[in-house]
């Protein structure tokens, strides 16, 4: 066994990397995937949704029992699950027989595995000893961000260089990654929030007003982050009239870069954290506007780029600012708040790309539309501000 809290942290660092390559690998093989086994554009979206669904009951399920269960069994289960569904997308499709049916048992093994990640990983590094609670937080979600390059980057290169055809490699290599961090967590020491008193139960967070804020501030930053993040690439291809391959790099992987960056500056420099969460939002606001508005291609690409550093705290942020002022909030609070940012990843870019299409599929109409995320999260923290701060038992730590 290893005692040092150090160990926690870096497998919790390549946890958040795995939810990446869970979130971002599939997307870029749906046209490898469609001209392999003809399966309609349409019905290999359909399971990005499903990944969001699952992950969404996996929230509200490892919500309720991750205490119970305990988390080191947890840990590992997910990151087995994801190595499963991503080592399943090379082999589950020729195993069943039905390459569609495949897939599917594929994305829901790793949807398993990214949501009991999502849900663990947060409230496994508020638990461990650390002086800049806030700064830690920041730091573990800048993971995701150095994940989420690394994948369309790396992936982008290894087609270019071997081609699609070589595409089942990959995936293997990207499984590799929660395979060997699941053997990483069997030997980490593994901290929980509130070990003896207990966390508060779903029907006390529920009474809570603040909460319910928090929820909505999740929501509303999961929305403005992916609104953006995932018509990255289909603004920067319509806008400069670029190939997907070069929109994947300077979109989303552009996209992913700065808001890493935002993260690793405020895990270092971040103090004021509701003013912060308020000039990021008010940043993002600025960055919608110039995505749209502007006359010049180039400069629309610098604000997608810019707005993610723009939305890079506010996720962790919420996180961090939720476990300050419910500290007993414990699991249930952190699989909850999960949960509502999964939902805001997943309505943010739907309703972008249902206003796009109502408009002559013109996305910047569509980016447009999703102004209205940032702005209700400025006004959620006004709200936020305006309540008297609720006070709670404080938090105490042991180890399972």
């Amino acid at each position: 066994m290893l005692k040092s809290f150090r160990h926690t942290k870096l497998a919790c660092y390549v946890g958040y990397i795995t939810q990446a390559i869970v979130a971002n690998f599939f997307p870029l093989l749906l046209l490898t995937l469609h001209g392999e086994f003809g399966i309609s554009l349409s019905m290999l979206t359909l399971l990005i949704t499903v990944n969001f669904a699952m992950q969404l009951c996996v929230d509200a399920i490892a919500s309720k029992f991750a205490d119970k269960i305990g988390y080191r069994v947890c840990f590992v289960a997910a990151h087995f699950f994801a190595a499963a569904g991503l080592a399943g997308l090379a082999l589950f499709p020729m195993l069943f027989g039905n390459a569609y049916v495949g897939l599917i048992a594929a994305s829901l093994c790793y949807a398993v595995g990214g949501g009991l990640i999502e849900v663990l990983v947060s409230p496994t590094i508020e638990a461990c000893p650390s002086e800049n609670k806030k700064g830690q937080m920041s730091l573990l979600h800048s993971f995701y961000c150095w994940g989420s390059a690394a994948v369309v980057l790396l992936t982008t290169v290894f087609f270019w260089t071997l081609g699609t055809a070589n595409w089942r490699i990959l995936a293997g290599v990207w499984a590799a990654v929660p395979f060997l961090n699941a053997f990483y967590c069997m030997a980490v020491p593994i901290p929980k929030l509130n070990a003896e008193e207990g966390g508060l139960s779903f029907g006390a967070l529920f009474k809570c007003k603040r909460f319910w804020i928090f929820l909505a501030l999740m929501a509303l930053a999961g929305a403005s982050e992916l609104a953006m993040g995932q018509w990255a690439s289909a603004f920067a291809e319509s806008g400069l009239g670029v190939s997907k391959a070069v929109g994947d790099l300077i979109g989303p992987c552009l996209f992913a870069v700065f808001m890493g960056i935002a993260r690793l500056l405020f895990a270092k420099f971040g103090k004021k954290l509701r003013l912060c969460m308020m000039l990021s939002a008010g940043l993002c606001t600025v960055c919608y506007l110039v995505a749209w508005l502007s006359p010049w291609a180039v400069l629309s690409l610098v604000g997608c780029a810019v707005c993610g550093f723009s939305v890079g705290i506010l996720w962790p942020s919420v996180l961090s600012l939720a476990s300050e002022e419910i500290p007993r909030g414990g699991t249930a609070m952190f699989g909850m708040l999960a949960m509502a940012g999964d939902i805001g990843c997943t309505t943010g870019p739907t309703l972008v790309g249902l206003c796009a299409g109502a408009f002559a599929d013109d996305i910047g109409i569509g980016l447009a539309f999703a102004l209205v995320f940032p702005v209700l999260f400025f006004v959620s923290v006004l709200l936020l501000l305006g309540k008297g701060k609720q006070g709670s038992p404080s938090v105490k730590k042991g180890s399972d």
